[in-house]
């Protein structure tokens, strides 16, 4: 149980990792555009002090008029116009040029402009006063989204790059439980050939042995069980078979092999269920699900298997009354390598689930559980 909760650990500290790369970098362009906005109004305050001191003095030191000169005109991008008392313009640069000649809407202008910045008054002598209009340079109102536009960016990027591998990883996984799965059927058989000749050993002693026909049907289920193995990871056969057969075999079977304390029944629809399945690798969910139903009961209980139509799906319930799942137990019960169990290794539910979704093209979830009352376990297959 401490894989899976490490494993959720780590996607967190990779989540919170991207998200803290990518408010450092929003955070760090909007502090950059932040000083070019100051750096804009302090080059308008000089423009503002360069006109102011050319028209108050009249006859000034001509190296001095050369510098007035460059600083009023060295400004190339920030929009600035400059109105008298009257609202009359004096002064404008770096406007749309199709309003240059047009003296109302400059002044409209630069009462817009007057909403971002508060203008800068020049006061004079002979109270003929003038008002000083910016607004930020185009660059700068270019710039002003640039870090959440870069933000986002950066961020789908990471959060593509973390799905990608995490989707290398199930996908490696995948592989590893198929492959795991496939030598554990080829380890069974060497065995179960031995087994055999024994149980042959065994008739030619006493044809009629009981020992020799129970022994016999282990060894075929054993030899079913390395089928199913064999299976996973290759494409399945899908026949048209009556569902409620193949359900009703495995409950045969199980029944007799199960604790006479598990209350175990079976409720099926009266008229047969033809759907594609492939009766191996189905009925190993179906075994699965009763053991682990057995497990959680402790060997005392009621297990109940139910079988209905719903639309153009049939499904199957597991109802029984053993410990029931917590909220993040019942979140992770069917990843690979996830286990309730001490001694568990997390591989049955995890094929059964990938025998449901991925051959069968169905669904397999817990609808419904609760702590000390049970579980139920339901599979979906469409008709």
């Amino acid at each position: 149980m401490k894989r899976p909760l490490l494993s959720r650990l780590n996607q967190w500290f990779v989540f919170g990792l991207l998200t803290v790369v990518t408010s450092a970098i929003v955070v760090s362009s909007v502090i950059l555009i932040d000083y070019l906005r100051k750096e804009e109004i302090k080059r308008i305050d000089l423009f503002a002090s360069a006109i102011k001191f050319q028209q108050n003095v009249v006859a000034p030191d001509p190296d001095v008029q050369d510098l007035l000169l460059k600083i009023t005109s060295s400004n190339s991008t920030i929009p600035v116009i400059i109105l008298d008392r009257e609202n009359r313009p004096m002064f404008h640069g770096n406007i749309p040029p199709e309003i240059e000649n047009d003296a109302a809407a400059i002044a409209e202008l630069a009462k817009n402009m007057g909403k971002t910045y508060p203008p800068i008054e020049l006061k004079f002598p002979d109270g003929n006063n003038q008002f000083v209009y910016y607004d930020n340079s185009r660059l700068l109102n270019d710039l002003r989204w640039s870090p959440y536009v870069l933000g986002l960016f950066i961020f789908a990027y990471l959060l593509f790059s973390f799905w990608f591998l995490r989707t290398i990883k199930k996908t490696d996984e995948g592989f590893l439980w198929a492959g795991l799965a496939k030598e554990t059927a080829h380890q069974i058989g060497t065995p179960l050939s031995s087994m055999i000749g024994w149980i042959e050993i065994m008739r030619m002693d006493n044809p009629d042995s009981q020992e020799a026909a129970e022994i016999e049907k282990d060894v075929n289920r054993l030899m079913t069980i390395s089928e199913r193995f064999s299976k996973i990871g290759s494409v399945p056969e899908l026949n048209d078979m009556n569902l409620s057969e193949t359900i009703h075999q495995n409950y045969d079977y199980l029944k007799k092999r199960i604790s006479g304390k598990v209350n175990f029944t079976l409720n099926l629809p009266a008229r047969q269920i033809i759907i594609p399945h492939n009766r191996i690798l189905l009925s190993w969910v179906i075994e699965n699900l009763v053991k682990n139903a057995v497990d959680a009961m402790k060997g005392q209980g009621k297990l109940e298997i139910l079988a209905y139509e719903r639309g153009r799906n049939i499904i199957i319930d597991f109802r029984d009354t053993g410990c029931g799942l917590t909220a993040r137990q019942a979140a992770n019960v069917f990843k690979p390598g996830y286990s309730t169990k001490k001694r568990g290794w997390g591989l049955g539910l995890s094929l059964a689930k990938r025998v449901v979704k991925e051959y069968h093209r169905g669904d397999i979830r817990i609808p419904q559980t609760d702590l000390g009352k049970g579980t139920t376990f339901r599979v979906v297959l469409r008709k």
